[in-house]
């Protein structure tokens, strides 16, 4: 009885890559063609701070706005018009928004782009009051 050789081999790509290629590998747009900005926030010196990669970009790529106490920060990277032999570069517009904790003040907000890094960071005022329970009246 012959026996059969497999001969084949396969790797796995890298995961974290496969992973965030995940919606390009099946033609899926993200948020309506917008791909996802990454970020991280965190809480420092009283102020609450979002850090979003966006390499290779100039600020006039970049736009920070607030509304209804709603940060969102949209970019956009073109392609030059060359002929390539491969790109895993995304282009195109980008786009993320993070809900304030509360107390965020909206006139004390700074924005900064370094190293294809954007910090964007609010003060933190006062905490709100709490929720307060009101006394429902039943009526005759």
């Amino acid at each position: 009885m012959a026996t059969l050789a497999r001969r084949q081999k396969f790797t796995f790509p890298d995961m974290p890559d496969w992973f965030e290629s995940l919606p390009t590998r099946f033609g899926m747009p993200t948020m309506g063609d917008l791909y996802t900005v990454r970020i991280e926030d965190y809480t420092e010196g009283g102020r609450y701070v979002v850090r979003a990669e966006l390499p290779g970009m100039t600020p006039d790529d970049i736009d920070v706005f607030l509304s209804e106490g709603v940060l969102t920060v949209q970019a956009e990277r073109t392609e030059k018009d060359i002929s390539k032999n491969h790109s895993e570069i995304r282009y195109g517009a980008m786009s993320r928004s993070v809900t304030l904790p509360p107390g965020a003040d909206e006139n004390d907000v700074k924005a900064d782009y370094t190293d294809g890094m954007l910090t964007v960071s609010v003060g933190l005022g006062a905490e709100k009051a709490e929720a307060k329970h009101i006394e429902i009246q039943h009526g005759s």
